[in-house]
């Protein structure tokens, strides 16, 4: 059974749910769901805590969340969002199911495509801390952010715009334009590093290819899953 920590925002943790029962109907045909428990926190206290750089606070919060998913019959543990895996570490120390860690996850596939250039978009924490651009490379990847005036408008249309479930052309383009700056930097691939991206940005939008987190996410969790249990 998959744990999903979520509600950051609950637009991509509808997401998560969407694509894992899509994909196990997909592995297993019929009437076959995914069998997950989800806890959805709420993203106002989260975001607060974020801006004001309390982090220990929100990964407590969140530990306790994963607590109750183990708790609940959990067997694997998924935090979806991006940015809070700053505190995955946390969570991890708090449970005694693993935590499958979404970086870890797109690495891997990055590597298997054959690139070892990838441009990060995220939100500013992601791209401007450094918890997840060195997951990255510890992996062996060279990773590249875009340039500042970029990033507030990336960190932007997320939380005005995504966060709200609001998908506008003139943002698309936006991120269009900041993907080629990305490319031109030398990006061979551009790793959507927030949940919410998704929403809004298509593998169409890149000259590049463009490595889906959240699907990635899921569809590594449900490997693992079904790798370990027996379906009828």
């Amino acid at each position: 059974m998959i744990g999903m920590v979520g509600g950051m925002s609950w637009e991509s943790s509808a997401e998560y749910y969407r694509l894992a029962n899509e994909l196990i109907r997909d592995r297993l045909g019929g009437l076959h769901s995914a069998r997950l428990v989800l806890g959805s926190v709420d993203f106002a206290d989260i975001e607060a805590l974020q801006v004001t750089g309390r982090w220990d606070e929100a990964g407590a919060l969140l530990a306790e969340t994963a607590k109750g998913l183990e708790a609940a019959g959990a067997d694997l543990l998924l935090l979806c969002s991006n940015t809070m895996h700053l505190v995955a570490d946390q969570l991890q120390l708090a449970v005694g199911i693993p935590l499958l860690h979404i970086a870890d996850v797109v690495a891997l596939a990055v590597r298997r495509s054959g690139q070892d250039v990838v441009g990060l978009l995220g939100t500013a924490f992601t791209m401007e801390q450094t918890f997840y651009r060195d997951r990255l490379a510890g992996h062996g990847l060279t990773v590249l952010v875009p340039p500042a005036e970029d990033r507030i408008e990336v960190h932007r249309i997320i939380y005005e715009e995504l966060c709200l479930g609001v998908v506008q052309e003139e943002s698309r383009q936006t991120y269009r334009e900041v993907i080629s700056r990305l490319v031109g930097a030398g990006a061979q691939g551009i790793v959507l590093g927030c949940t919410e991206i998704e929403l809004l940005v298509m593998p169409a939008d890149s000259a590049v290819p463009v490595f889906p987190t959240t699907r990635l996410h899921v569809e590594a969790a449900i490997e693992a899953s079904l790798s370990t249990s027996a379906p009828s």
